[in-house]
């Protein structure tokens, strides 16, 4: 599983990476994990607002932080 959590490196772009960490951490989803700070590669993602989330080249959320639970059901637990 590949998570890309997007943002400048603001307070909540860390709290996200944290509670994405965190939510691994609990499910014991095996996932490789990258912050990812270049706007041209966030535009391309198709993200404009951070934080975000991008699961498998999937966006989850943008523009906010995630609920711990959210990212747990993203992971599938």
């Amino acid at each position: 599983m590949e998570i890309k959590v997007l943002g400048p490196g603001c307070p909540k772009c860390h709290e996200t990476e944290k509670i994405v960490r965190e939510a691994l951490a609990e499910s014991g989803v095996a996932a490789n994990v990258t912050h990812v700070s270049d706007f041209q590669e966030m535009a391309m993602l198709g993200v404009f607002a951070t934080p975000a989330v991008v699961i498998d080249g999937q966006v989850k959320v943008s523009g906010k932080v995630p609920a711990k639970k959210d990212v747990l059901a993203w992971l599938g637990k």
